[in-house]
């Protein structure tokens, strides 16, 4: 009785919306709408600590004002916010991939913030493709008949097998029927295009005979899936695109390429767009914002029949890409007309590229800054490409390793770095916390030793 009654006497002392209102006004921007919902959260969360007895913070009307001010901040901070990625993985999933080099974040910016020719034809005052111009970049490039572009890559295979493949059977080999990321796999796509699946060979080996033997009457497409992220080694074989395509164009049947992670520059062991095109692919689906570098879209090329198929189904408006995407594509395409050119400027590729003994110099520069107090040190460590692209490539990286002292921890040190106004996304290695400067612009070394020093 006694607690229950103390209980109801602190519940009193809680003071009003309006007394909390007035105790933070000013000296800030925030709708007084989202004070109030902030403040009124703060009261609820203080009464059920009261109630429960699990007393977490002050009560009094300066601590519940805290409390809701940076309720309030939170709530009008955007949740999609910029980082520095201290990870040493360009084409980080998690941190949004490739970013777009400035003269591209550049011309995205111009087209938000005005008026644009998205669907206008400048040269003769009526209404234009939406995408007919990056397309010819496209076929420009690549040296494909036509070109499609929708909102990701599989998007992109939705589309060409719904348009393409729809009531037939589709040929893959079982060591293809790959799953990428938030469980997406590749009989399901098949399945929501309409098709059938119809699989050959094994998990390890898949041979000629096999798709020759599994086309018959009802059957639409030989379907190749690169297996851009993972690759299975050892007793194993597969039919390349040039032969597949052969095979298709033998049996009558459309060949359809899943390139995954497509490239327009030669990385070890990886197929690029242009191989993919001459091999002869019917159809070519990849990614615009992994090795690319671009934004996130799906490209589709192929023959100009088969595209035009594409453009007029109905699923393709409700795929297609938006202006910002469109404005950031053409930008990089722009840049790939000098091959040379884009390694040089194209974010992804120089990281990509980045050499291992200027990336130790550059870490050396990062690790002059830091405070002497953090005991910091090089070390040589290796990293991925990330996005599900270039599984059996390690790169040689460097990093400043900063190794916890007394009772923190390396997860603590983490945590602590992550919640800066820019958060330092870095990655913890055998008690060490590492910052791989390889994704790290030098502009940002001075906030990184800035967020150190109170470490």
């Amino acid at each position: 009785m006694k607690t229950m009654s103390s209980n109801h006497a602190i519940l009193r002392t809680l003071p009003r919306v309006d007394d909390v209102l007035q105790c933070i006004a000013g000296g800030h921007d925030i709708p007084r709408t989202v004070l109030v919902d902030a403040i009124r959260e703060t009261l609820s969360e203080a009464r059920a600590e009261i109630t429960t007895q699990k007393i977490m913070s002050e009560h009094t009307l300066q601590g519940i004002a805290a409390r809701a001010l940076v309720l309030a901040h939170s709530k009008t901070t955007p949740t999609l916010r910029p980082v520095i990625n201290a990870t040493g993985i360009p084409l980080h999933t998690n941190l949004g991939r490739a970013p777009m080099a400035e003269q591209v974040a550049e011309h995205v910016k111009q087209i938000a913030q005005s008026y644009s020719s998205l669907e206008y034809d400048l040269q003769t005052g009526k209404r234009g493709s939406r995408t007919g111009g990056i397309e010819q970049l496209l076929t420009s490039l690549t040296g494909a008949q036509a070109a499609c572009i929708v909102n990701n890559n599989a998007a992109a295979v939705l589309l060409a097998l719904s348009a393409l493949c729809q009531n037939r059977e589709v040929v893959v080999s079982r060591g293809e029927l790959v799953e990428i990321g938030g469980s997406f796999r590749v009989p399901d796509v098949i399945s929501q295009g309409g098709a059938t699946l119809h699989e050959v060979g094994t998990s390890n080996k898949t041979h000629a005979q096999d798709y020759r033997h599994a086309v018959s009457h009802l059957t639409a497409a030989l379907l190749k899936v690169h297996t851009s992220n993972y690759k299975i080694t050892g007793f194993t074989s597969e039919v390349e695109m040039r032969e597949l395509t052969n095979i298709a164009r033998e049996m009558n049947v459309l060949s359809i390429y899943d390139l995954g992670s497509g490239s327009f520059v030669s990385f070890a062991g990886e197929p690029t767009v242009q191989q993919a095109i001459a091999d002869g692919a019917d159809i070519i689906c990849f990614s615009g914002d992994k090795l690319l570098g671009g934004s996130q879209c799906g490209i589709i090329l192929g023959g100009a029949e088969h595209i035009a198929k594409l453009h007029a189904h109905p699923l393709y408006r409700a795929l297609r890409a938006d202006k910002l995407t469109l404005a950031a594509l053409e930008a990089t395409l722009l840049m790939y007309r000098d091959i040379d050119h884009a390694k040089s400027q194209v974010p992804s590729l120089v990281m990509l590229h980045a050499c291992p003994t200027a990336l130790k110099e550059k870490a050396a520069r990062l690790h002059e800054k830091l405070p002497p107090h953090l005991n910091a040190e090089l070390t040589k460590t290796t990293t991925q490409a990330g996005g599900g692209s270039l599984p059996m490539m390690d790169f040689d990286s460097w990093a400043v390793a900063i190794r916890p002292s007394g009772n923190c921890t390396a997860t603590q040190l983490e945590e602590q770095l992550r919640s800066t106004s820019i958060p330092i996304i870095a990655r913890i290695q055998k008690n060490q916390l590492l910052l791989d400067v390889r994704c790290i612009n030098e502009s940002d070394f001075a906030y990184i030793t800035a967020a150190c020093d109170g470490m």
